[in-house]
């Protein structure tokens, strides 16, 4: 608990910096995104599969710079660069030496970027936006909020798994005052985002992020669980890896954005 404290204190310090300064929001986006990347990919490869972690890694980073810098991609450009690199990916399948199932070495490859990378990379949207270091730090605050109700809720009053094969620790009443807790949090935020959101609309989205918040950290275990690792990795003591700490936010992150920019 004690380590579990002050990683979290370190974190916190780190993501106001990212809310309050945008380039230090592109720096530490990116970076998570490199370092989760990797860890996703160490993780997969336990099951005996060789991914392509340079290609991975050279297009995860290049998502959350491209959108940092603003640069405007067409459709068409889009359209080419995916189709350029799924041709690049099988050509480098043929480069190995044995078969190491490529059908999922791809998948693997294509998928890791597309969760860790692509979905993260919302964040910087949403700072991006008018009003944006209020809805970030609105979105970070209710989605971490949801993780730390979880814990506690469920550290003192757990008894009922909630899914038991992807992960016995996490209990109905963790989950419970996890979303009681996201939304006392969000409500008490909601009053620094003044002009972007109704009150209602702030309290029906920090509803639905607290929702999809233990949906993302439920993914992350059922990852976790079918490669066999108990965390992503050791970067944070008590905490895990970047993967343990972002992923919440991996959902949250383009739920919240879609929502701003497409729905309201």
């Amino acid at each position: 608990m004690e380590r579990r404290i002050i990683t979290s204190l370190v974190l916190i310090g780190i993501t106001v910096a990212a809310v309050f300064f945008y380039p230090i929001c592109g720096v530490v986006v990116s970076a998570f995104i490199a370092i989760g990347l990797l860890e996703f990919f160490n993780m997969v490869e336990t099951k005996g599969v060789k991914l392509f972690k340079f290609f991975g890694l050279l297009v995860g980073i290049f998502i959350p710079v491209s959108i940092y810098f603003r640069f405007s991609i067409g459709e068409g450009w889009q359209f080419l660069f995916v189709v350029a690199g799924l041709f690049l990916l099988f050509l480098l399948e043929l480069t190995k030496k044995e078969n190491y199932q490529p059908i999922f070495s791809i998948s693997a490859t294509v998928f890791g970027i597309l969760y860790i990378s692509w979905c993260f990379s919302f964040l910087i949207r949403v700072r991006q936006l008018p009003g944006g270091i209020a809805l970030a730090g609105f979105l970070l605050a209710v989605t971490k909020s949801s993780d730390i109700g979880a814990y506690l809720f469920g550290r003192r009053w757990g008894k009922t798994p909630l899914i038991k094969r992807i992960s016995p620790q996490k209990s109905l009443e963790g989950a419970l005052g996890g979303f009681v807790f996201s939304l006392g949090v969000g409500a008490f935020f909601s009053f620094f985002v003044k002009d972007t959101l109704f009150f209602s609309e702030k309290i029906f989205i920090t509803a639905v992020l607290a929702i999809i918040a233990q949906l993302g950290d439920l993914f992350e275990s059922l990852l976790k669980r079918d490669c066999g690792v108990k965390d992503s990795g050791n970067i944070f003591p008590g905490m895990g890896g970047v993967l343990d700490v972002i992923d919440s936010i991996i959902f949250t992150a383009p739920t919240f954005y879609l929502y701003l920019t497409m729905v309201r």
